[in-house]
């Protein structure tokens, strides 16, 4: 009877702390890394590191000074490769990240070209590598698919032009910096995942005080409502033309004022005379190449000019692109890609051809190329985002649904700016005072003596 009762007490406990932490591993990632994996990794990278290190051929020969010290002070024949020197472990939500020193002889190179075999030895689900100044570099481990579930961190980066958007694969926020990347190409197939980008992108953008400009020739169906928050939208390729030439006009008259006042952006401009930064939302840039009669190429090679004029030289002006479609390919017409030339952010989601992966991230990244199409479908919102580096990495956008995007629009709508040259293509929004009065149920009876 004893015996049964220790058991019980005992045996339960550890049953319920076991079922716990199963449970918690598949729907409480996070809880079960922090409890288990974390400790777990961090004594099997301490009692393995030098070991790990020389396998995977990240070592070096000491040199002469090192060499003597140990024949002659430690009495020792045979000398060790020289791994490279751990000078900080830090434990997060998501992983573990390790600042390395490189010795002479090693470049983060060999590590990146090391990081899957790092990744095996040590148990983790992926080891990214960022150099972070010369001769150190910072291996971000993650213990579980941070994309599985996307929770965007606490601290992200924040700016005058930052814009949170996505969760990277090693668990930090990929972020639009305007300031740095002032232009981006996003490309992705029907149920990639692209739409859910953009609604990301214009719910974090509602929130600054800029102004949103939008080309959505699909006669509004994506960004009808956005409007309360949009200085100006198209939803025709005759309107996309003439929003075009204005803020081409915008543009120059911006420029005059930076002449004037011998600033090289408008960031160098004072705050009462700074003109507010406009970024400009293509939905699907096909349509802007696309005629269906001669007649049309005109408005056509128009469109695209102004759209290569804006990418070159709109960034001192405060003018910011944004072009989305499902497929890019030098196939488009004249002009596609001296345009895709000027975007420099490159965020690409599944896609349907190889070629349009090509031209997305090819150019900057080629071994990117393989990693976008790869992407499955039953995961929308992975992407692959590159940049002129050449680095990429795999990121994915937290579910936001369109009402959810079109009600952040619509609190953040007095922040929206009115711009005088794209005043006719201001989208009218209904208000409370303009709907109509209710028709009562009941006719009502008139009262009688």
């Amino acid at each position: 009877m004893t015996d049964l009762s220790t058991l019980w007490e005992v045996g339960v406990p550890l049953a319920g702390t076991v079922g716990g932490l199963g449970y918690a591993k598949f729907r409480a990632p996070r809880v079960f890394w922090s409890l288990v994996g974390l400790p777990v990794t961090r004594v099997r990278f301490a009692m393995t590191y030098r070991s790990t290190m020389d396998v995977c051929g990240l070592t070096v020969q000491p040199s002469r000074l090192r060499a003597f010290m140990v024949r002659t002070v430690a009495r020792r024949s045979d000398v060790q490769p020289v791994p490279p020197k751990v000078r900080r472990v830090r434990g997060t939500s998501t992983g573990l990240r390790v600042t390395l020193r490189l010795p002479a002889g090693l470049e983060p190179a060999d590590v990146i070209a090391a990081s899957e075999r790092l990744r095996h030895a040590w148990g983790v689900h992926s080891v990214n590598v960022v150099e972070t100044k010369p001769g150190h570099v910072e291996l971000r481990m993650t213990g579980y698919d941070v994309l599985r579930r996307v929770k965007m961190p606490r601290r992200v980066p924040s700016g005058p032009m930052t814009v949170p958007v996505a969760l990277r694969e090693d668990g930090t926020a990929f972020v639009r910096d305007y300031l740095k990347v002032p232009h981006a190409l996003t490309l992705g197939a029907n149920q990639s995942g692209k739409s859910m980008y953009q609604r990301n992108l214009v719910a974090g953008l509602a929130r600054l005080p800029v102004a949103l400009v939008g080309i959505d020739c699909k006669r509004g169906v994506e960004q009808r409502g956005y409007a309360p928050r949009l200085s100006a939208l198209a939803i025709t390729p005759e309107e996309a033309s003439g929003v075009l030439d204005a803020l081409v006009g915008e543009m120059e008259d911006r420029f005059d004022l930076l002449s004037e006042y011998g600033a090289g952006d408008i960031w160098d401009l004072p705050d009462n005379i700074r003109p507010v930064p406009v970024v400009l939302l293509v939905d699907e840039v096909a349509e802007l190449f696309l005629v269906a009669t001669k007649k049309d190429e005109e408005r056509r090679d128009r469109m695209v000019t102004q759209m290569i004029r804006l990418g070159q030289m709109a960034r001192a002006a405060g003018i910011f692109l944004e072009v989305c479609g499902q497929r890019f390919g030098s196939d488009l017409g004249k002009g596609a890609t001296a345009l895709r030339a000027q975007l420099t952010g490159r965020v690409v989601h599944r896609v349907n051809d190889k070629q349009t992966a090509e031209m997305g991230v090819g150019d900057i990244a080629p071994d990117a190329v393989v990693t976008v199409l790869v992407i499955p479908p039953d995961k929308p919102g992975v992407a692959v985002a590159g940049d002129s580096s050449g680095g990429y990495s795999r990121i994915r956008t937290p579910k936001l649904s369109a009402a959810d995007a079109a009600a952040v629009c619509a609190k953040f709508a007095h922040l929206t700016p009115e711009l005088p040259a794209l005043a006719p293509y201001r989208p009218i929004t209904a208000t409370p005072a303009d709907s109509p009065a209710p028709v009562p149920l009941v006719k009502p009876i008139p009262a009688t003596d």
